[in-house]
């Protein structure tokens, strides 16, 4: 009897010991999954001699403008600690265009921050202005493209532009001497990197057999994905792109990603808040982090509170559940 129950013991012991390792190891590979699919940083121009790695959440800075994305902020105190705020959060991946406010954002960038931490990214679009009338327009000739990074350069205070993405406005047969300009300029020491925006997928491709493309910036988010038709042209959308990215080791920066698409209510996201006690903007860029590790999510607000908030969302830890509910 006291043979069987040493035996008994024993295994019972083994049994335990084996479905403990068996847990370690599950929750090391959910550790191990979460990490891989969420990383907290992102490398830009991995395959050049100047690579840059940043944290995975940016800063969009457009809304930092007056109504229409036109002249100063209606609360500039406002804006100025919002700036000052990336610093504290560990941000150093900022989003700007001097065709924001006009030259609104790049002032204030240079306010709040300059003289500027050393690892931040200051990332600028050229190919665009803006009349009067607040319309936009393509200012995307060779001419315009080194008039656009002059001012860039002048107005953010820096002698070299970190990354410089090229937007494509309307369809232009003269894109490939627009890009032609850039690397040009990157080769006279004006610019580090060069990226494209708002480009559809044989554009992408053809800009990388120009050059190395850094980075893609194109409207993306759990919503709205594909492209859509404005009054100024078409804002090109990143689900036929992200695959590309991911190929390419390309980081995608999504604009307008916590825009809202369609006619009917689609309330997975808002579900996946509840679950959570989030907000329905803090799961879109949870959704983000979460969907591909070559995304770099630059969400952009012109409120402290949402800010923080938004800041926030890099804490919340979807499950794979979540995901596939999500889509």
């Amino acid at each position: 009897m006291d043979v069987a129950n040493s035996c008994y013991n024993y295994a019972s012991y083994l049994c335990y010991k084996i479905l403990k390792t068996l847990y370690r190891v599950l929750c090391l590979l959910h550790i191990n999954y979460k990490n891989m699919n969420n990383p907290t940083t992102i490398t830009i121009a991995g395959k050049s001699k100047h690579p840059l790695t940043v944290n995975r959440l940016g800063y969009g800075t457009m809304r930092l403008t007056g109504e229409g994305i036109y002249g100063e902020p209606p609360r500039r105190d406002e804006a100025l600690e919002i700036l000052r705020q990336t610093a504290a959060n560990d941000i150093n991946f900022l989003d700007t265009a001097d065709y924001y406010g006009e030259d609104v954002t790049n002032r204030l960038i240079a306010e709040a921050l300059y003289p500027y931490n050393d690892d931040l990214v200051i990332c600028t679009k050229v190919g665009g202005a803006r009349k009067p009338d607040k319309s936009w327009i393509p200012f995307n000739k060779p001419e315009n493209l080194r008039s656009s990074i002059e001012n860039n350069l002048r107005t953010l205070k820096l002698d070299q532009i970190t990354l410089v993405h090229f937007r494509v406005m309307h369809a232009d047969a003269g894109f490939e001497a627009s890009l032609e300009e850039m690397y040009k300029m990157q080769q006279e020491g004006k610019i580090l990197h060069v990226g494209v925006s708002n480009v559809n997928a044989e554009e992408l491709q053809r800009a990388m057999t120009i050059g190395e493309v850094a980075t893609v910036e194109n409207m993306y988010g759990h919503a709205q994905r594909g492209s859509i038709k404005a009054p100024y042209g078409e804002t090109r959308g990143a689900e036929d792109l992200l695959h590309i990215c991911e190929a390419n080791g390309i980081p995608l920066i999504p604009f307008f990603s916590l825009e809202t698409a369609g006619k009917k209510k689609d309330t997975r996201i808002a579900d996946i808040a509840k679950k959570y006690n989030a907000t329905e903007a803090q799961i879109n860029i949870a959704w983000l982090l979460h969907h591909s590790p070559w995304i770099l999510p630059i969400p952009g607000t012109s409120s402290l509170e949402h800010f923080k908030e938004n800041v926030a969302a890099q804490n919340i830890a979807l499950t794979r559940e979540d995901m596939d509910m999500l889509g």
